[in-house]
């Protein structure tokens, strides 16, 4: 197993494996059976890709607001005297009023061949009032010693961002540091393949799913088919 190993100035800052909040920013907890609110966690492929990454909580014990008036980036929070070990006070700053920075002082090394690429948390996409932060996706290469800053996109005019004392602001995910990849069109027997292999899975989809049919308070119909065939491929990968 790879290790990816942390130092950081604010303990309150330390990283972990990002997590699905239930009840929380991930929804309801509500089963998967009739008459429910359709709720992110119950899509296994979101579910999954949120739980990929590395989660940061803003270390601070006020709230920091970010507001765009009249196209100027306005940035409010209670953060008093700055302690000694601090080199920039307050730790956020403006960049050119689209965009701020917050001297994050993380240092995250991985394993030879990969490197971070911070993204929004996953709790942006399931966020209905607007407030939750950007961050602007960046890719930093193992041998750079110190994530210094981190970049964040403003706000619209007139809406707030804000960070909360314990809230996730920030993902992180781990990632080969080249993309050595070429795209392409399918041969055509490749792509029969795959046409068959679709074709075989909507056709058995009431067998595969059976037992698992659920429709929610908005009339969607849901059932298990993509998540049995899940738990058939991970059980699998893990007896070859």
């Amino acid at each position: 197993m790879e290790k990816v190993k942390y130092r950081l100035n604010n303990p309150r800052l330390a990283p972990r494996r990002t997590k699905l909040e239930i009840p929380g920013w991930a929804g309801k907890r509500e089963p998967r059976a009739d008459g429910s609110r359709e709720q992110v966690w119950h899509c296994v492929p979101f579910s999954e890709g949120a739980q990929y990454g590395i989660e940061l909580f803003y270390p601070y014990d006020f709230e920091l607001r970010v507001t765009t008036r009249d196209g100027h980036l306005v940035l409010e929070g209670d953060w008093g005297d700055p302690p000694e070990s601090t080199l920039q006070w307050p730790p956020f700053r403006n960049f050119g009023d689209t965009f701020y920075t917050y001297q994050i002082l993380l240092d995250l090394k991985v394993p030879k061949g990969f490197a971070i690429r911070t993204e929004p948390h996953p709790r942006f996409y399931t966020d209905a009032t607007g407030t939750v932060p950007i961050a602007v996706p960046a890719l930093v290469r193992n041998w750079w010693p110190m994530l210094f800053f981190c970049v964040f996109k403003a706000p619209p005019e007139g809406d707030t961002h804000i960070f909360r004392p314990g809230e996730p602001f920030m993902n992180i995910i781990v990632i080969p540091e080249e993309a050595p990849f070429e795209l392409e069109p399918m041969e055509m027997e490749e792509a029969a393949e795959r046409e068959l292999q679709s074709r075989r899975i909507y056709a058995n989809r009431p067998n595969l799913g059976k037992g698992t049919e659920w429709t929610s308070s908005t009339d969607t119909v849901f059932d298990g088919t993509y998540r049995h065939l899940h738990r058939a491929a991970k059980e699998k990968s893990r007896q070859s």
